[in-house]
């Protein structure tokens, strides 16, 4: 994927819903459907700021039904390097963005028989959209939101609205916390669960499921990572004899399509594969941050995710 393959849209609505999140509305400047997706997509967002590029994923909450404009809610991250602060400090209705087209590595399966959503935080942005593709539909489902206090609970609004029953809310401020041993201990047979959060909530709905004989096709989780800063340091890439410095601030897939380098990608959070690049030669360490090479794969570095992973090192060659 590359500039050339994105979308230029236009923001439409902007609102402040928590004291950090913002809800964006973005639609195509001469009106008209933009494309189709379905619940548990995201899109890049391409962001020009002064002196850099950035291209953050966001998932889609809107309903897929609705494709006059899709929207995005985007947390202020105060270690931010740079995305959620241009979001949040230079975004206005009229505001010019580019996007890429929706991609889901976080969809329904269409064979459950129950779908138990999960969600933490700004994790409920893809679940607002899955639950859409859910209205109407034969299959059971129920959705467990777990917030640090009620004025953080993002869109609860329209989930009482829309969800009613099928909602139930946890807020650490008042020590309700989400008992996952008594809710997926007692799951009838071909549920499915799918769990957006905080890395902790994520790690922890994988493990109580596995203990309790959950199969890996029946769990299903998305956490984007975003790219750490960390010590500069210098990249060959063997194949367009190039050499590349990587600063502190910058990822080591963003130094390389600034230099004039294409790598493919999907979701620049660690999770899809698509970057993923043989590592020829290391006098060093890298510093995996993804969610998609195995740790065994991770010990044996030969390989790196270029979009959220960089490296400590003398030197650092790929097959690029």
């Amino acid at each position: 994927m590359n500039d050339a393959q994105t979308i230029a849209v236009q923001v439409v609505g902007v609102e402040q819903i928590t004291p950090l999140i913002k809800h964006f509305k973005l639609a195509l400047p001469e009106g008209g459907d933009l494309p189709a997706f379905s619940g548990g997509s995201h899109i890049i967002v391409v962001m020009n700021g002064a002196t850099r590029v950035h291209r953050n994923p966001y998932s889609l909450l809107s309903a897929p039904h609705q494709l006059g404009a899709y929207e995005i809610g985007v947390r202020r991250i105060e270690e931010s390097r740079g995305g959620s602060h241009f979001m949040h400090d230079s975004v206005r209705v009229g505001s010019r963005l580019e996007i890429a087209h929706p991609v889901n590595l976080f969809g329904l399966d269409k064979i459950a028989r129950k779908h138990l959503l999960i969600a933490g935080g700004i994790g409920i942005t893809p679940i607002l959209a899955q639950l859409e593709d859910l209205h109407g539909g034969d299959v059971p489902y129920e959705l467990h939101y777990s917030v640090r206090s009620p004025e953080h609970a993002a869109f609860l609004d329209r989930l009482q609205r829309r969800e009613g029953g099928r909602v139930r809310m946890y807020y650490d401020s008042e020590q309700q916390l989400i008992d996952f041993d008594a809710l997926l201990a007692n799951q009838p047979l071909g549920t499915h669960v799918y769990v957006c959060g905080p890395a902790g909530m994520i790690k922890h709905v994988i493990s109580t499921a596995r203990a309790y004989g959950w199969s890996d096709s029946h769990i299903h989780w998305e956490q984007f990572s975003a790219p750490p800063v960390g010590d500069a340091f210098e990249v060959f890439l063997a194949r367009s004899k190039l050499s590349v410095h990587v600063p502190p601030d910058r990822s080591l897939l963003e130094s390389i399509e600034a230099a004039g380098v294409e790598v493919p990608y999907l979701c620049r959070g660690g999770v899809c594969g698509f970057c993923h690049t043989r590592v020829l030669e290391l006098d060093g360490e890298l510093l995996h941050n993804d969610h998609y090479l195995s740790d065994a794969d991770k010990a044996k570095a030969k390989s790196i995710m270029p979009c959220v992973s960089r490296a400590r090192c003398k030197s650092l060659v790929l097959d690029l």
